[in-house]
């Protein structure tokens, strides 16, 4: 459930963990990255450091988060946060019965839609989102599914 609250403590270990442990995976955070070399990554410290392979994890934030940085903050102030089961979360637009804020449905900024979620969310709801985008596009716009923006 905290996932579906919060998009937060949610993590399947395959064998990665273990790995990190005992240090079979070497985990580097101090300094950005200079160059990537065939068999090495030059580091903007001047380190070197061998690597068969990099995973550049560049960490999660929020869709809102995102949306704030390549759109601007009045329109994600008038949409509400992303993500979130229920309307219990402080400055929530809701009521969002038992649905994810502004997902997948549309917000209360025009034409602005979010998708996301994991694999299997992606590909369920992919379908879901397409269909609603094709109904508005039809001229198909029901009253009730759209929402109204945030006083």
């Amino acid at each position: 459930m905290k996932y579906l609250r919060r998009g937060s403590g949610y993590y399947i270990d395959i064998g990665a963990s273990e790995m990190i442990a005992n240090n079979t995976i070497k985990l580097h955070s101090d300094s950005g990255i200079a160059a990537i070399k065939p068999h090495s990554v030059l580091l903007e410290d001047g380190n070197e450091l061998p690597a068969d392979l990099i995973v550049y994890a560049t960490g999660y934030s929020s869709m809102t988060d995102w949306a704030e940085m390549l759109i601007l903050k009045e329109v994600t102030d008038a949409v509400g946060p992303c993500w979130g089961l229920n309307s219990d979360i402080t400055r929530d637009p809701g009521p969002w019965e038992g649905e994810l804020r502004n997902l997948w449905k549309p917000t209360a900024q025009e034409a602005l839609w979010f998708h996301g979620g994991n694999l299997a969310q992606s590909r369920h709801y992919s379908r879901y989102l397409a269909l609603q985008l094709k109904a508005r596009m039809e001229g198909f716009r029901p009253q009730s599914m759209t929402p109204k923006p945030r006083p």
